[in-house]
């Protein structure tokens, strides 16, 4: 059965999935892009630019299983770029070139209506308005069977972990501070809507912890 998974997101120790003040120059707000360290020298990172190089070690394996049998993905308007409010044109398409790093649909959340995007390797950017449950239901038929992803950003990850719709989740806890941005778990009981702990890895970049609902 399809499930909706969270994998490789990353927080700092205080909880926080992204920086403030988000923009052009700082996609992931000011201080949010060192909480991926973890990441960069990772053999499965540094291929999906074309460089055979990085390390193969625990950090990688969490990194390669987040892309395992994923059909579809869903992302929240913020993840996928820096405008605000009405599509000026539709010239922004999304932060990662001709060829992004997904090669499935992918399932954008908007309030605004935008005609699909379709780039190089297999990605087309879909753009959802009428709500989480739409995107979801839209991203599992065209996963066909596989699994559902969901990148972010952190509001995004808080809406469906609100309505209990996220199965398992990776988190990686980097060993940083950022001391204010965006907050994953702010006002939300995790043991209440059902999440447990159900396994955690060290590694010297990061601790991996797998959130699975009861």
């Amino acid at each position: 059965m399809s499930k909706l998974r969270v994998n490789a997101f990353t927080l700092s120790i205080d909880g926080y999935g992204a920086g403030p003040d988000q923009d052009l120059k700082e996609p992931l707000g000011v201080g949010g892009e060192a909480l991926h360290n973890w990441m960069f020298g990772t053999r499965t990172f540094r291929n999906m630019s074309g460089d055979d190089r990085g390390t193969t070690d625990t950090d990688d394996g969490f990194v390669a299983r987040s892309f395992e049998n994923v059909g579809a993905w869903i992302m929240g308007r913020n993840m996928f770029g820096p405008i605000r409010g009405e599509w000026p044109d539709e010239s922004w398409k999304g932060w990662w070139g001709d060829n992004p790093p997904y090669h499935v649909p992918v399932f954008v959340l908007t309030h605004h209506p935008r005609n699909p995007i379709v780039m190089a390797g297999g990605t087309t950017f879909y753009f959802v308005t009428d709500g989480i449950h739409s995107a979801l239901e839209k991203a599992k038929a065209a996963a066909d069977g596989k699994d559902v992803r969901l990148g972010g950003g952190v509001a995004t990850v808080r809406q469906y972990l609100r309505e209990k719709l996220i199965d398992d989740m990776h988190l990686a806890i980097s060993p940083m501070l950022l001391g204010s941005g965006e907050n994953l778990f702010a006002g939300i009981d995790m043991l209440k809507l059902g999440y447990r702990c159900s396994e955690q890895v060290a590694t010297p970049n990061a601790t991996h912890v797998i959130i699975k609902r009861a």
